[in-house]
């Protein structure tokens, strides 16, 4: 049936946005604003539906590229006109999304991993209600072209909820996928974290989860908080840091635990060729400006894939540190039990 929407969507911005009804046109309404590179459909084509498994053990690791920009927000967040979530399709089986600085001064980074059985969701960004952040219908959209292209239905895919870590600005919009058939949700205990993953020895011990053919290895990354982990895709080759290294102000609330949770990032570059680091948010320009807390425009802000060299020189710079305070790599900031210092300013006990 077709309906008449209350909005010329090509006008459709946050402050129109939020005046919407509730009623089931609005999301719709919002996927169809989306620009191209942000619609939850817009799998790059294929010539034709592609049946049978997919191999991703071949060609590793598999090619794949960044936006050469990500949305960073705007001087007014009530009139900016980008889409909601901000959706990039690294390859043809995986998704990163980042959500719009003008929903969420956060604007953390989100991953979908395709595999044959199943798929990986790490992160779920920070807000609760489809009615205010469309997070589920871009996910559900990202999926059904995924599985439309690939000869798969979607109610025979497991999507699996996982996040980097215990805060509320990467588990928030779960509460958008409850009702969602076949899905799994990783815990808001440290013990149900753990358990999600089936680890009996945390941090230490590392695991693989096999998607279906994909496998994603994961261990304990603790240091920024204590429940935490890290992410290799095998397929990709990416290793996903979370909070614990990324570009900006890397909170490191316990230092012990971080730098032993370093120690062991270096023992597995050893062993395993890594394309790029990735973590879950950016707060620094391309110039090494810090963004402060609570910005909602980055205008220059530099990209959020790394490479391996920018962790190992962290490490190198983190072997020197003996005490509290703030310390510059020339790529992020380490914030050495400083955890209430939302700035890089230079204030009496972060500095010499």
């Amino acid at each position: 049936m077709d309906m008449k929407l209350p909005v010329d969507l090509k006008s459709l911005d946050r402050r129109t946005f939020l005046s919407l009804p509730v009623v089931s046109v609005v999301l719709p309404a919002v996927a169809a604003a989306m620009t191209p590179e942000a619609e939850a459909m817009s799998v790059p084509a294929a010539p034709a539906v592609q049946n049978g498994p997919i191999n991703f053990k071949a060609g590793v690791p598999a090619p794949g590229s960044f936006p050469e920009k990500w949305i960073c927000g705007s001087s007014s967040c009530m009139d900016n006109h980008d889409p909601p979530i901000q959706v990039h399709w690294y390859n043809e089986h995986t998704v990163l999304m980042r959500q719009n600085k003008a929903y969420s001064f956060e604007a953390p980074f989100l991953h979908l991993y395709f595999g044959n059985e199943r798929i990986l969701m790490i992160d779920q960004g920070y807000t609760q209600l489809r009615t205010d952040w469309p997070l589920r219908d871009v996910v559900d959209g990202c999926i059904a072209g995924w599985c439309a292209k690939h000869g798969r239905k979607v109610e025979d895919m497991e999507l699996l909820l996982a996040f980097t870590h215990l805060h509320d600005d990467h588990y928030v919009g779960i509460n958008q996928f409850y009702d969602r058939p076949n899905t799994r949700y990783m815990g808001q205990t440290h013990e149900e974290m753990i358990g999600f993953w089936g680890m009996t020895h945390y941090p230490e011990q590392r695991v693989a989860l096999d998607l279906g053919g994909r496998n994603i290895l994961i261990w304990g990354n603790p240091g920024h908080v204590f429940s935490e982990f890290a992410y290799y895709d095998t397929y990709t080759q990416i290793l996903h840091t979370g909070d614990m290294f990324y570009r900006g102000r890397c909170y490191i609330s316990f230092w012990d635990k971080w730098f032993t949770s370093m120690k062991r990032l270096m023992a597995f570059l050893e062993d395993h060729p890594v394309t790029w680091v990735v973590g879950c948010h950016v707060e620094i320009s391309r110039t090494g400006q810090d963004y402060p807390y609570g910005i909602t425009y980055q205008p220059d802000e530099a990209p959020m894939h790394m490479p391996v060299e920018v962790l190992k020189h962290a490490y190198e710079v983190a072997k020197t540190i003996t005490k509290p305070g703030i310390y510059f790599t020339g790529s992020v900031f380490l914030c050495n039990e400083t955890r209430n210092a939302t700035t890089v300013d230079k204030i009496a006990y972060a500095y010499d």
